[in-house]
């Protein structure tokens, strides 16, 4: 194989890769540093050893992110406040033409998904996200793990139920959820925000300690509303919103003079908003940013 062919068969597979890694870690960089990784075995690989480069490149790349995501959920628990995956902007393009696959590729990668992952083990973590986000069967997640094709389907149905008891059931409808989006920003501003809230809505702010943002989950209407209220009563100085689609639904984006300062993203069900989420750590929001 020339140097060009070598080159040409990884990133046809890039994407796969990389939406593997992002789904393991919630990290972007982490994600590309594992991807990298992943390139420097496949350009030094024996091509002669690879009947299929897909499947090959897929066990690589997911046995380094279950190596990176043992060490980084020890870095996690010394991290201040709560911790919310690095949103990243999703537009799956005319590649992904079917309805019903990118309403699943955009759950599999929403934030209520990833933080409910976070909680699973990362063997769990990886057969969930090569099942359910990518359709990957048993037998080939059972080789990419070098585990058996049984232990893999017991990992596969502890993780889904893990999941379907601990993810929220919001609406999928970006319009509707656009809708009631702008329609909380115009209340928050106004100060009458709690006909848009469920009785139990929570507020999750992810700032690491780097801005201004709860430390604590905030749980009830009540609570959420009067932080927000007390929030708008302090604007934004030259403050600019835009709308994007992020981690496969509608959020926005508060920017400060140019600069990103906010991302802002909701959970909606039954046309309430069940939770607010409220990303500041500059780190994470680098890869937004105009």
């Amino acid at each position: 194989m020339t140097a060009d062919t070598v080159t040409d068969d990884f990133e046809a597979h890039r994407p796969v890769l990389t939406g593997v890694a992002y789904r393991m870690l919630g990290r972007v960089a982490d994600a590309e540093d594992v991807v990298q990784d992943a390139w420097l075995r496949w350009s030094a690989q024996e091509r002669a050893d690879v009947r299929e480069p897909r499947a090959y490149l897929v066990r690589v790349t997911t046995r380094l992110a279950i190596d990176r995501l043992r060490h980084a959920q020890s870095r996690r628990e010394s991290y201040v406040g709560p911790w919310l995956p690095e949103p990243i902007v999703t537009d799956f393009g005319p590649a992904v033409p079917d309805t019903a696959e990118r309403a699943v590729l955009a759950d599999s990668v929403s934030l209520a998904v990833l933080v409910v992952l976070e909680s699973l083990s990362p063997l769990e973590r990886a057969v969930f996200v090569l099942r359910e986000a990518f359709g990957f069967p048993f037998a080939e997640i059972a080789t990419t793990l070098d585990r058996s094709e049984s232990a893999v389907r017991q990992l596969a149905g502890r993780a889904r139920r893990h999941v379907d008891e601990r993810k929220p059931r919001y609406d999928v409808d970006p319009a509707e959820q656009r809708d009631l989006a702008e329609r909380f920003l115009a209340a928050a501003s106004g100060g009458d925000i709690d006909a848009l809230l469920a009785p139990d809505a929570r507020l999750i702010g992810d700032s690491g300690g780097k801005a201004k943002a709860p430390l604590r989950v905030m749980e009830s209407a009540d609570k959420v509303g009067r932080f927000l209220f007390a929030v708008a009563k302090q604007p934004v100085p030259d403050s600019e919103f835009r709308f994007v689609e992020v981690n496969g639904g509608p959020a926005l984006l508060i920017l400060s003079g140019g600069k990103l300062d906010t991302v802002v993203q909701v959970d909606v069900v039954d046309g309430l908003i069940q939770c607010v989420y409220v990303m500041r750590n500059p780190d994470k929001l680098a890869a937004l940013a105009p």
